[in-house]
């Protein structure tokens, strides 16, 4: 089959992508279904992999890309909830279903718990092969989901949708800053805090991200280049501050994001772009009651709901740019720059 794989990691990663032949994707076992991708996402995960990560989880030439989706090619004995042909879209967060988390229904805390594109060969082939608990059927929408949005749709809705809902438990009326608002999950966040009824500030070193995101709901634009964010914030919220920051950047906003947050605020982040290394004062964190949310993926339940979600029409994903599979290095380096309003994405057939 054909695919997009990485050679090596690390200084000029995006040189060592190649599209190559590959041995097909395994034919499903038990439980499994063998899907043929129509398009992938890339998300900042796939830098992340291109750079090479600790512990080196992959085993080179890797199959890159986490999110995707596509038609059922093949399913194994057992599998009646979905049959060749259908439209499905692929949560590529794989659990083994059996540990004591997912027996407790927390299968991204699953002590295996495994990314397609990072640890196991990723999407940006045209076969894929997963448990089928990890596919579900595209909802029908009017206009009918794009191949490009239901590969967008997955990693970050179901990671923004846990961080806002399930960690942060941001409430009707609350106050929530969000930060780098353009990347695919701020963006979700953004409109998953609108939909439980907050006022949501957000912020961007583009002043053209920041129109689109108040033309998404964002209540305040802060250009964080220009701004003093921590400051601004204060001032907005007649220095009280506010209820919950989304954090996914890390270092680079890591004070900044404590000092926006109210007596008893919480700070929820699933990333670190700017990098993984962040202070904190400990008097400070007990003296305000703060609470830091760590927060990764989702589980069946939360994924169920936001593809509900998705069939309403509430969560449809924005896609910035759609790329060939011959361009897949273009794509990267859009995603690099952080030149994107949404999501990035890759055909890999038609």
């Amino acid at each position: 089959m054909r695919a997009c794989v990485l050679t090596a990691a690390g200084a000029n990663a995006f040189d060592r992508l190649e599209i190559t032949e590959v041995p097909d994707a395994p034919a499903p076992q038990a439980g499994q279904v063998r899907v043929a991708i129509r398009a992938a996402a890339l998300n900042h995960l796939d830098l992340f992999v291109a750079a090479g990560l600790p512990g080196g989880a992959q085993r080179f030439p890797h199959i890159v890309g986490a999110d995707g989706a596509g038609v059922v090619e093949t399913v194994g004995s057992g599998v009646t909830s979905v049959q060749p042909g259908d439209r499905v879209l692929i949560n590529p967060g794989i659990s083994d279903y059996t540990c004591e988390f997912c027996r407790a229904g927390e299968h991204s805390l699953c002590v295996n718990y495994r990314l397609l594109g990072e640890q196991l060969p990723g999407t940006m082939a045209e076969l894929v092969t997963v448990p089928v608990e990890n596919v579900v059927r595209g909802p029908n929408l009017s206009p009918a989901l794009t191949w490009a949005e239901a590969s967008a749709f997955s990693l970050v809705t179901l990671t923004a949708w846990r961080m806002v809902v399930t960690r942060a438990q941001l409430k009707t009326g609350e106050t929530a800053l969000i930060w780098g608002i353009g990347g695919g999950v701020s963006l979700t966040a953004l409109r998953i805090a609108k939909l439980v009824g907050a006022r949501v500030i957000v912020t961007s070193s583009d002043d053209a991200k920041l129109a689109a995101a108040q033309q998404l709901g964002a209540d305040v634009t802060l250009n964080h280049r220009t701004q003093k964010v921590a400051t601004e914030v204060r001032a907005l919220t007649n220095k009280r501050g506010v209820d919950v920051v989304v954090e996914n950047v890390g270092a680079a906003t890591w004070e900044d994001s404590l000092r926006s947050l109210r007596r008893g605020g919480r700070l929820v982040t699933c990333g670190a772009t700017s990098g993984p290394q962040a202070s904190l004062d400990l008097r400070r964190l007990f003296w305000h009651h703060w609470s830091i949310l760590g927060s990764t993926m989702g589980n069946a339940a939360e994924y169920a709901e936001v593809v509900r979600r998705l069939g309403t029409g509430e969560l449809r994903p924005i896609v910035d740019r759609v790329y060939p599979m011959v361009e897949v290095r273009q794509a990267y380096e859009r995603l690099a720059r952080g030149e994107q309003l949404g999501k990035v994405v890759v055909e890999v057939s038609s």
